[in-house]
C-alpha cells in the first residue's frame, strides 16, 4: 500500500512510531478467552434476571 504523506510527512511518522513508548509488547490475543468471558457474562445476566423476576412476582 502506499503512502499518501509526502516523504518528510512519512518520516516524521516513522520516527514517531520508533519511539520507545511506542514499542510495547503486547500478549497474543486468544479469541478463545474472550468468547468464554462474553458467554459468563451473558449467562449469569440470564441468570440474574431470572431471579429477580422470580423476586418481584
Amino acid at each position: 500500500m502506499t503512502s499518501r504523506l509526502s516523504p518528510e510527512d512519512q518520516a516524521r511518522v516513522d520516527h514517531y512510531l520508533s519511539a520507545p513508548q511506542h514499542q510495547v509488547e503486547r500478549k497474543p490475543f486468544r479469541p478463545w478467552l474472550l468468547l468464554a468471558i462474553v458467554l459468563a457474562s451473558v449467562i449469569g445476566l440470564g441468570l440474574l434476571s431470572r431471579l429477580l423476576s422470580r423476586l418481584v412476582l
